[in-house]
């Protein structure tokens, strides 16, 4: 028996001293092993990781940011937006935190505040053609169309083949009456393989 306990306990102390000696790093980069590029595949998982490395590096923004994206997978709003919080604390010049926390702010509803997060996003980060298109619905959203279109041109700009931009640009134009300009944007998502606008819009007469 004496032999087994002795075995116990230094299974127990090898495996306690290999978790002490993670790093924070090892951490995040565990996590990160759990991310497609996009998103994480295992949110709980990347969490628990990311929970760890703050532990040992609170003052680190980078671990609130990925941890706001992991709470963000999950759908689970408050906690994500509170990691981006604390990762534009630490670090005021965090153009992806202010975007991402935007990009829930309009899934929220609260569309003025997605508006001055993607105000702060583009003002650190003015090429980034989706912080323009989301900005863009955020303004449709508040009936402001004038200043959605111009948001829509602007990510067009950037990103030429931004179809769903085409869309909502669309769109926008057919309200204001224009489906001259609202058919010419219609096509060009249609060309860019989404066609449920203009197949709409033909249906009602629209166009050809």
């Amino acid at each position: 028996m004496r032999n087994i306990s002795l075995l116990i306990f230094l299974f127990f102390t090898f495996f306690c001293s290999q978790a002490m000696s993670e790093t924070a790093e090892d951490w995040l980069n565990k996590a990160g092993a759990l991310s497609n590029g996009s998103k994480y595949t295992e949110p709980f998982k990347a969490i628990e990781y990311l929970n760890k490395a703050a532990e040992l590096q609170p003052e680190n923004a980078e671990i609130y940011y990925n941890r706001g994206v992991a709470y963000d997978n999950l759908g689970q709003y408050q906690p994500a937006i509170k990691n981006y919080n604390q990762a534009i604390r630490l670090k005021p010049d965090y153009a992806e935190a202010y975007y991402n926390r935007g990009t829930i702010y309009n899934e929220l509803s609260q569309y003025q505040q997605a508006i001055s997060d993607f105000n702060q996003a583009i003002s650190l980060k003015s090429t980034d053609a989706e912080a323009y298109h989301n900005r863009g619905f955020a303004h449709d959203r508040l009936g402001q169309m004038p200043q959605a279109i111009e948001n829509y041109n602007q990510a067009i700009l950037l990103k030429p083949d931004y179809a769903s931009t085409y869309n909502n640009r669309g769109i926008d134009y057919f309200t204001q009456g224009n489906n001259i300009l609202g058919c010419s944007d219609a096509q060009k998502a249609c060309a860019l393989g989404s066609c449920k606008l203009l197949e709409m819009a033909k249906n009602r007469g629209l166009c050809r």
